[in-house]
């Protein structure tokens, strides 16, 4: 495929940012778009066929705990937080839709290569949880939101942009953080010590990570330097790189804290409520990159179709084939309208209460659903390609192996159900927001109408109501797809493909596999509105 602006050929996005409030950051989602589908689309490439290394020691058997990137990936890096992938949304944060316009930026950047999200979206969403520490935060933030990337290995006041990463997970906890057995002990200058070890240390470049540790108060949340306050390297020691599925650009790891220095952010016994906002954040920004993956699988999927013959006559003009085109074009541009539409929510959270509670659910209604959907997508795109979507040369096995990986991190599908579960069940403002959200789409589509009516019916029964969850919030995700679908029509949306949406996904008239819309839906122009263009 020839390069292509991200941003001017997705007709979606474009709208999605507009109605969502963000039209007066156009030119630098723009700027960002024109290298994510041309320049940064070869960089990925390169950044995963050379996977980072550990580099322990330095020639005199000296403990570096270093991690070598390609170049490559350092280009991604800098193009990222040139263009505000770590810092938009916090540098325009007195802005309408800061948080929809960063959200389609990382959107952009995720489509050329997704190694970038982890660091990326930690360092964005750190500034809340950092916020619970006046004094670090004042030292940190500018770091964290700069537009320069420096990748050098120093402490962080020699600097001109940091990173940040998260430590949280354990071996023998999982997601139970509260199950931790890393100590923090509390030493006379207010410092604590930090020993015990993480199954999970995400990025391990970064310039400090976010650390769940047990205090003498409970289960508390530090900042861990990569250097110490007098400029030595810190305890923490890389005990390996993971060998991970995908996501080869980017590095994950294991390390032992050895008396590490760490800074406590918030308060003893607090580390849970500290870091939620975090991980709120980062549950954004997996359907951020999960949208993204979807919509690069359909464009691939697409242009091969264009520029392929069989049996005649090209594959895009096949009949199934365009059915299939089009409903991979519908499920890509429903996550996307759902997931602009939360980050809308995000963005409105500190003044709007509303906003704030239907945050608070949604972000893990659309957590799971998207994820969840973004592996089944991206196979049946790269089947559109054949045995060339089987193959390294072409994107399709790196989508391949990156899609299950949003599901997984920042809580699995069960935990997420069980999030919206307790949200609903025990803050009743969470409800209220949802319900009027689906109750602000009322009478526009009849399936639609059936749906709302027994999803109330389904959350007013406490009987099995764990067992049946995982229906619950897919019901849910579904509904609140078509309510931004259907409630852009009086905007200028597409009354046909909200209709569609809506006869496909909550009437009935669709298959278990993409691929089955019905005759009526509008095919051809799903499609067009999908293509990039040659």
């Amino acid at each position: 495929m020839s390069a292509y602006n991200g941003w001017s050929s997705d007709t979606a996005l474009r709208e999605a940012v507009a109605r969502e409030g963000a039209s007066w950051a156009s030119g630098a989602i723009d700027a960002y778009g024109a290298l994510t589908g041309g320049e940064l689309v070869a960089e990925g490439f390169a950044a995963n066929e050379n996977k980072p290394r550990l580099k322990t020691f330095d020639r005199y058997g000296r403990r570096t705990d270093e991690v070598e990137f390609h170049p490559s990936y350092h280009r991604l890096m800098e193009a990222a937080m040139r263009h505000g992938v770590n810092g938009f949304a916090w540098r325009n944060q007195n802005r309408v839709g800061a948080h929809v316009a960063r959200a389609a930026i990382m959107y952009l950047g995720t489509q050329a290569d997704a190694g970038i999200c982890c660091p990326m979206s930690m360092t964005h969403a750190a500034i809340p949880a950092l916020r619970h520490a006046p004094g670090l935060a004042e030292k940190w933030i500018p770091k964290l939101i700069s537009q320069h990337y420096d990748p050098r290995s120093i402490p962080m006041e020699e600097k001109s942009g940091c990173t940040i990463g998260m430590g949280m997970t354990e071996k023998q906890g999982g997601s139970d953080v509260r199950a931790n057995t890393t100590r923090a002990t509390r030493l006379a200058d207010g410092s604590y010590e930090i020993v015990g070890h993480k199954w999970f240390f995400s990025a391990p470049m970064c310039d400090a990570h976010l650390v769940l540790a047990q205090a003498e108060g409970g289960l508390s949340c530090f900042l861990v330097p990569r250097f110490r306050p007098d400029g030595s390297k810190n305890a923490v020691e890389i005990q390996r790189l993971k060998d991970k599925l995908g996501d080869w650009s980017n590095a994950s790891s294991e390390v032992e804290f050895r008396g590490a220095h760490g800074m406590p952010v918030g308060r003893e016994g607090r580390g849970i409520s500290t870091i939620i906002e975090m991980v709120s954040l980062t549950r954004l920004d997996c359907m951020i990159g999960s949208s993204a993956q979807m919509r690069q699988a359909t464009i691939q999927a697409i242009h091969h179709t264009r520029n392929r013959r069989a049996f005649g006559k090209r594959l895009v003009d096949q009949p199934l084939m365009r059915n299939v085109l089009a409903d991979l074009a519908l499920e890509s541009e429903a996550a996307l309208a759902l997931t602009m539409r939360i980050a809308r929510a995000v963005d409105a959270s500190a003044k709007d209460q509303h906003e704030a509670a239907l945050a608070r659910v949604a972000t893990a209604i659309g957590k799971y659903w998207i994820c969840k959907r973004t592996p089944s997508h991206v196979n049946e795109a790269q089947e559109c390609l054949g045995g060339i979507g089987y193959v390294e040369e072409s994107i399709m096995p790196r989508l391949y192996r990156q899609a299950p990986l949003n599901s997984i991190w920042e809580g699995s599908g069960n935990v997420q159900c069980l999030d919206v579960l307790r949200a609903l069940a025990r803050e009743p403002a969470s409800r209220d927001a949802l319900f009027s959200e689906l109750r602000s789409a009322s009478g526009l589509d009849p399936e639609y109408d059936a749906v709302l009516r027994r999803l109330v019916c389904a959350l007013d029964d406490a009987t099995t109501i764990e067992h049946r969850i995982r229906f619950v919030v897919e019901q849910l995700a579904l509904a609140l797809q078509a309510s931004v679908l259907l409630r852009a029509c009086k905007e200028g949306g597409d009354i046909e493909i909200a209709k569609a949406f809506c006869r496909s996904r909550l009437g009935g008239s669709h298959g278990i596999a993409l691929g089955t819309l019905d005759p009526e839906a509008p095919i051809g122009k799903l499609i067009d509105r999908a293509t990039v263009f040659d």
